[in-house]
């Protein structure tokens, strides 16, 4: 690492090691190009060629060179035009009396370059020429290097990306959707920048910013821009981390044009994303540098919001996934005033994305959106509209146009657990480990209660890495989980390792990831829920919660051994619960893994039919038991 980074800074030379490169270029020009450019042609004659010419009246001028050997003349030539001429000096004492007769000029210097505008050129313009684009040139190499930030005509200038009213965002609240509660909130800023006459008449005060929270790929941004198209004003758009600068005050410049440009376009919108990156807490440990910087930016940004008047219809909207990290200054009355949660859409904001983003594709008559809007719960609005671009993409693959409900589910899969490999080869053995897995997970959940019905099982390797999976999708929407949905989730996560040690009596690594997803569990049972032994008492906390939601343990080391105690035995609980589940239900298990085997896939029908079917000796009994009672 540390070579890269050295062979990275000499590569970087500085700017006067690119200067004397450039004057060097122009001293060899100057020295040997534009003489050889500029030079007139001096043609050689002989003496008495040159006495000829003089009594023919052709020669207008003569003089000598410096050295006194050579003798430059003007004469015409057969055409009648002025040419330069020289010839050798010759012993010859009637040859000024000659020149004086013939009514020649004598001079002391015949000019040997063109004394032109050719000349002018490239003597002063073209050297003018070269420098200005050499600096150009070096000016943006040292931008591009420096981050942008190098340019000396846009110092404090903000680049703000501008769309005019005229033109408009080309986004309305139409084509935003699964954001209902999101969207009424920001309807009434609509209203104001539409109406604003309605409002000023009862005093009241548009707020003067608005935050958009929620994960990433919610679509803030394309709630910005529809409020921006609902109400047809300008709307600028700027990221955080342009603000961000190499030189102190470069920031607060940048804040100080933004908000100039907006007042100067009022009635408008500011949309500034990713906030977090100049608006973090400021720790008032006197730092230098970046984090100065930084807060410079953010002072003047909490000073302009103060400053500008919120009647003329100047609305700041900002949107983070990390709003804990904002400085308290920023969220308070008077700066940013709504927080306005864009979180991730219920089942039937799901099912309007998927519409919106269908439209623009060919679909077969008879699509089911609702079915893939229950198998992609807690997917992001970007998340459905790749999986509507990938079902497109799979049809046009299998040279179809359109798009089916095959590739619909295919693509959730895609965006689920990666593309087939189909290429990839298991042995005889893996497929078998791989099957009993899968249908151990099946056949536990099938088993319990308060389980999630199971839809599709694979053993089809996909390209994250999964030799197969088994696909449980709810009926409906579901809020809340009981203790009993939890804990019979996390038996059916043993499930796949159960089965693999009850049928080979050994366990592989394909159980990994179930694994840590049920000490996960688990764990937040303990720590965040109230369901362990320590009842009601936070253990746990929370971090960046749009962002993965990593955790951090808020307890003493004793007490985090006793939650390590807890997780291991609740998880070991579980895994009883799927050995006896599998063990009563073992013929069931060979059966339904042979089917796998043979069909790699099976759908959550199939699935049911078979495991519901009685065993052969049970039916053939039946109809005997049935004669017998009617004897």
């Amino acid at each position: 690492m540390l070579d890269n980074n050295n062979g990275d800074m000499n590569s970087r030379k500085p700017l006067i090691y690119y200067v004397i490169i450039a004057v060097t270029i122009l001293l060899l020009l100057n020295t040997f190009i534009f003489p050889l450019l500029l030079a007139r042609q001096v043609q050689v004659v002989g003496y008495s060629d040159f006495l000829s010419m003089i009594d023919e009246g052709k020669v207008s001028e003569v003089s000598l060179t410096q050295q006194a050997d050579q003798i430059l003349f003007v004469a015409k030539n057969d055409q009648g035009q002025e040419e330069l001429y020289k010839t050798a000096v010759f012993p010859d004492e009637g040859l000024i009396t000659r020149l004086q007769n013939a009514g020649v000029r004598f001079s002391a210097e015949i000019p040997t370059q063109n004394n032109t505008l050719l000349s002018f050129v490239f003597s002063w313009i073209l050297p003018i020429l070269i420098f200005v684009g050499l600096g150009r040139l070096l000016s943006n190499q040292l931008e591009k290097r420096m981050g942008g930030g190098m340019n000396a005509l846009s110092f404090g200038k903000a680049d703000a990306k501008m769309i005019v009213a005229d033109k408009e965002t080309g986004v309305t609240f139409a084509d935003v959707a699964g954001e209902e509660e999101a969207k009424d909130a920001l309807k009434e800023i609509v209203d104001f920048l539409e109406h604003p006459d309605k409002y000023a008449g009862i005093g009241a005060k548009l707020p003067k910013g608005a935050l958009l929270v929620g994960p990433p790929g919610t679509g803030k941004t394309l709630l910005a821009k529809a409020v921006a198209g609902e109400a047809k004003v300008p709307f600028f758009s700027i990221s955080g981390s342009e603000f961000v600068e190499m030189f102190v005050g470069m920031g607060a410049a940048k804040v100080r044009d933004l908000f100039k440009q907006a007042n100067e376009k009022a009635p408008c919108i500011v949309f500034i994303d990713e906030i977090d990156t100049i608006g973090k807490k400021r720790d008032g440990a006197g730092s230098i540098g970046g984090n100065d910087e930084r807060e410079q930016t953010l002072n003047q940004l909490l000073t302009e919001m103060d400053g500008f008047d919120g009647k003329k219809g100047v609305v700041i909207l900002a949107a983070t996934n990390r709003p804990e990290s904002l400085d308290p200054a920023l969220l308070r009355p008077g700066r940013f005033d709504r927080r306005v949660p864009v979180e991730l859409p219920d089942l039937q904001g799901r099912e309007a994305i998927l519409r919106v983003h269908a439209k623009d594709v060919k679909c077969e008559d008879g699509i089911d959106l609702k079915e893939i809007a229950r198998a992609t719960s807690g997917a992001s609005g970007a998340e459905l509209a790749n999986i509507i671009n990938e079902a497109a993409l799979r049809a046009v693959r299998l040279g179809r146009q359109s798009v089916n409900q095959e590739d619909l589910m295919e693509s959730v899969e895609t965006v689920i657990a990666g593309y087939q490999r189909k290429n990839a080869v298991m042995s005889e053995q893996e497929k078998r480990i791989v099957s009993y897995h899968e249908i151990g997970h099946a056949l536990v959940a099938a088993m319990q209660t308060h389980s999630a019905p199971v839809t599709k099982i694979t053993i089809i390797p996909r390209t994250s890495g999964a030799l197969g999976y088994t696909m449980q999708v709810d009926e409906g929407e579901h809020y809340l989980m009981s203790r009993e949905e939890l804990l019979n989730k996390i038996v059916t996560l043993t499930g796949g390792q159960a089965a693999e040690e009850l049928i080979f009596h050994s366990i592989t690594t394909g159980a990994s990831n179930d694994i840590e997803k049920a000490t996960r569990l688990a764990r937040g049972m303990i720590t965040r829920y109230g369901m362990g032994e320590f009842g009601m008492v936070a253990l746990e906390t929370v971090n960046n919660q749009y962002l993965g939601g990593d955790t951090s343990l808020s307890c003493s080391p004793a007490y985090s051994e006793k939650i390590d105690e807890q997780v291991v035995a609740l998880v070991k609980q579980a895994r009883e619960k799927a050995d006896r589940i599998l063990r009563e239900n073992e013929a069931k298990l060979h059966e339904l893994a042979a089917y796998l085997m043979k069909q790699e896939t099976i759908t959550g029908e199939e699935f049911m039919r078979i495991l519901n079917a009685k065993p052969e000796s049970e039916a053939a009994a039946e109809p005997a038991a049935e004669a017998e009672k009617e004897a």
